[in-house]
C-alpha cells in the first residue's frame, strides 16, 4: 500500500518526536502492509512552518536511516499545507512542496469552516496545472453540515482524501457514517493514515481498506490503492463525481492535467 499523508518526519511538528519515534512509525507501516510514505508535515497551520529545503533534507536523513535499520520503507516528501493568502506566491517560489514531487498538492482547511476564497483557490491552481487534494474533508464541520460544498470543489477539479481512522470508526460512529457517505457521493478519491504516532494516531490502512471492501466493495477500494499510486507516480486519475439527479459520469483527469 502507499500511504500518502503522514506526520512521520521528526522534529517537524505534533508528529515524531524524535528519530526514535519516527523509526518506530516506519516499522508500524510496514508490518501495515504499506512500502510508500509521503511525509507531510505541517505548514502555515499557525504552529508549524516547514518549508520545501527542510522537509526535503528531513526526507533524505529519514531514508538513509531506514536503509541503516534494514526498514523496507520509502519516504517521499511533501507537505499538509494550511491554506492561507500567499499560498499561490509560495508554491510559485518553491516554498511549498506538492506530494512526492507530482502536480498534486495536500490542502488542509480549518476545521470549522470552509475559507470563503477555496474555490477560487482550487480554480487556480488547477488552471496552473496543480491537482488540489483536500486533506480529511470529513473532519470540517461546514462540509459535515452541507456536503455539497465537497461536491462543488470536487467539481472544480479537487480530490477528497479520506482519514482511514474516520473510516474504521476510531473517530466515533457520527464521522465513520458521514465518511462513507461521502465516499458514495463519489467525493473521495484516496484513503491515507494521516498517522502521527504509534499509539491513537497509528496508520490503519490495513484495516480501512477492510472496511471499505465490506461496505462499499472491491471496486472501490482498488480505485483508492490505484489512485494512491498515480498521486505518488504523478499520473492522471478518473475522477468520479455524481450527477445532481444522482448518476454517475467519469471525467477522465488526463484532459486537463499536465505533467511535469
Amino acid at each position: 500500500m502507499i500511504d500518502i499523508h503522514s506526520h512521520i518526519l521528526p522534529f517537524a511538528d505534533d508528529g515524531a518526536s524524535d528519530w526514535e519515534d519516527a523509526l518506530a512509525m516506519a516499522r508500524d507501516a510496514h508490518k501495515d502492509g504499506i512500502h510508500t510514505v509521503v511525509a507531510t508535515p505541517h505548514h502555515a497551520n499557525g504552529q508549524y512552518l516547514n518549508p520545501a529545503d527542510g522537509v526535503l533534507d528531513g526526507v533524505e536523513r529519514m531514508n538513509e536511516k531506514l536503509r541503516l535499520e534494514g526498514i523496507p520503507l520509502n519516504v517521499l516528501p511533501g507537505q499538509e499545507i494550511r491554506v492561507y493568502g500567499n499560498l499561490l506566491d509560495d508554491l510559485e517560489s518553491g516554498i511549498l512542496l506538492p506530494l512526492a514531487s507530482s502536480r498534486y498538492i495536500l490542502l488542509e482547511m480549518p476545521s470549522s469552516r470552509v475559507p470563503s476564497r477555496m474555490e477560487e483557490l482550487c480554480h487556480e491552481l488547477v488552471i496552473q496545472g496543480y491537482v488540489p487534494v483536500i486533506a480529511h474533508p470529513e473532519r470540517n464541520a461546514e462540509i459535515a453540515a452541507h456536503p455539497e460544498r465537497l461536491q462543488r470543489l470536487v467539481e472544480i477539479g479537487a480530490l477528497g482524501q479520506l482519514t482511514a481512522q474516520s473510516l474504521t470508526g476510531v473517530f466515533g460512529g457520527k464521522l465513520q457514517k458521514l465518511s462513507l457517505e461521502l465516499c458514495r457521493r463519489n467525493t473521495i478519491h484516496a484513503v491515507a493514515s494521516d498517522a502521527h504516532d504509534g499509539g491513537t494516531r497509528s496508520f490503519s490502512l490495513s484495516q480501512a481498506y477492510q472496511v471499505i471492501d465490506k461496505l462499499l466493495g472491491g471496486e472501490t477500494s482498488d480505485y483508492f490503492r490505484k489512485n494512491a499510486q498515480n498521486i505518488v507516480g504523478n499520473s492522471p486519475i478518473d475522477q468520479r463525481i455524481v450527477e445532481n439527479e444522482g448518476k454517475k459520469r467519469h471525467n477522465l483527469f488526463g484532459l486537463f492535467f499536465r505533467k511535469s
